[in-house]
């Protein structure tokens, strides 16, 4: 064999090696912070000394930067739904179930799942990216040696204002991608409109509703501890922040595509669900 094939075998193997340990570590050090996170805020909240402003600033930056990527994301996702649907019922001669069907998957599942993405790909990415420009300009070893501690000052608003943003855009999706599926099963499908609404009154539950706006709270601190995390553990210069954001990105997705997985079998499983 060759010494470049050796090579190349020997880095495969070390890859190998390293990975599920680098894996493990990273999931640990996400879930510690998120810990830590979580603590402080109940600790300041209570003792009156959450950092407010930073905490309202955060959220009007989070609002601003995602608002209006997810409803123009909401409004396809809500006309494709309605389009599937409204085919797969008119083949089962079911078209007056095709409000049930469409309203009650953005609500289960497009809802908090668009808006996590969303998040992650816009929110997730702009965190890390302060918060790596920060590690590497020594500003967050400088609030460590100034006695500022680093996680109630940085972490702890971004951790709030995540949740706080994440339900907000759960609840835009849902209104939004009810709404454009009402309107094209009703103008350009020609469904009946009493129908689509009674449909989807008669099956979707505030067991529904609860499950989506829990979902919503986790996405969004899953997305804000990632991030954070990425950020304060950010090296290697300027470079290393445009790796820290894409690992955000990557990282956020993959970890939310894995509990929403796991939200919806459990909730399957306790909540079993009404025949149509």
């Amino acid at each position: 064999m060759a010494t470049a094939d050796r090579e190349v075998v020997e880095w495969v193997r070390g890859y190998f090696r390293r990975h599920p340990i680098a894996a493990l570590e990273t999931v640990g050090g996400q879930f510690s912070l998120g810990m830590r996170a979580l603590r402080f805020l109940v600790i300041d909240v209570i003792n009156g000394r959450f950092a407010f402003q930073e905490f309202v600033r955060q959220a009007a930056f989070m609002a601003s930067s995602a608002a209006l990527p997810t409803i123009f994301v909401a409004l396809p996702i809500g006309v494709t739904l309605s389009i599937q649907f409204g085919l797969l019922a008119g083949q089962v001669g079911a078209t007056s179930l095709a409000g049930a069907a469409s309203g009650l998957a953005v609500i289960r599942q497009g809802a908090p799942m668009v808006a996590a993405l969303l998040m992650a790909s816009a929110v997730g990415s702009a965190i890390c990216a302060d918060l790596g420009s920060r590690k590497i300009r020594d500003e967050l070893d400088a609030m460590e040696i100034m006695g500022v501690s680093v996680i109630r000052r940085l972490v702890v608003p971004r951790l709030a204002a995540g949740v706080l943003i994440g339900v907000s855009l759960t609840g835009i999706v849902c209104f939004v991608g009810f709404l454009a599926g009402y309107l094209f099963n009703v103008f350009v499908q020609g469904g009946a409109p009493g129908s689509f609404v009674a449909t989807f009154s008669s099956f979707a539950t505030v067991d529904d509703l609860v499950l989506t706006m829990i979902k919503a709270v986790v996405y969004g601190a899953i997305v804000a501890v990632v991030a954070c995390e990425k950020g304060l553990t950010t090296q290697g210069g300027p470079a290393g922040v445009a790796n820290s954001v894409n690992s955000t990105v990557v990282s956020s997705i993959l970890l939310l595509m894995i509990v929403n997985v796991a939200f919806t079998q459990l909730y399957m499983i306790l909540l079993p669900q009404q025949g149509l």
